[in-house]
Parts: structure tokens; sequence; C-alpha cells
């Protein structure tokens, strides 16, 4: 029997979700980059390292401006809930400084 949180709803059907080992281990990133045309939404999803000046784009998203809306209510929904449960979230600056300042020291080779 399937679980059923691995169930979406689309209309009336659901749609069952496969996640992979690999998948589901995730893709660490702390920087998005976003662009778009009329037909479509790309979010780069960026892990910038302290030290080093060049990033690597680690995922690209592409999707519609319909689920690009969707998935800003998903996030807004969910963060609600998560400071609902934890507390409100700490933002620092409202723009980050680049390159990034991760504390410390900086190392040498």
């Amino acid at each position: 029997m399937e679980d059923p949180k691995d169930q979406i709803k689309e209309g009336n059907q659901p749609i069952n979700v496969e996640l992979t080992d690999e998948i589901a281990e995730g893709i660490y990133s702390n920087l998005a980059m976003i662009a778009h045309s009329n037909s479509e939404f790309v979010v780069d999803f960026i892990r910038l390292m302290p030290g080093i000046p060049k990033a690597k784009v680690k995922s690209r998203i592409i999707m519609t401006p319909d689920h690009a809306k969707r998935l800003l209510a998903a996030l807004k929904d969910n963060i609600d809930k998560y400071e609902q449960a934890f507390g409100k979230i700490q933002s620092g600056s409202e723009h980050p400084e680049f390159p990034m300042n991760f504390g410390g020291t900086l190392g040498e080779a």
C-alpha cells in the first residue's frame, strides 16, 4: 500500500510521486537567481563557497508563470506555518553583500 503523503491530488485524480534515493539526498543551495520571460520562470539554485570567487549552479528549475505563482503561495504558507511552530525567521540584511562573508578567518593553503 502506498503512503498517502506520496500522492498529490490533481483535480479528482491522485498522482503518485516517486522520490529516488539520489533526489531524496537533496542539493544544498545558499543563493538563488531568478529570471523570466513572457512564458517561463527560471530559478537557478547556486552554492556559493567562502573564499571561492566562482559559484556553481547546482540545479535549474524552469516553470510556467502559473506554477511560479503557485510556488510563491506554497512557500508563503509553509513559512507562516514554520514561524507559528518555531518563531519568526530572523533575516539578515535585505540584500546580502557580495561576496558573501561567511564569518571566521580566511584559510590559506
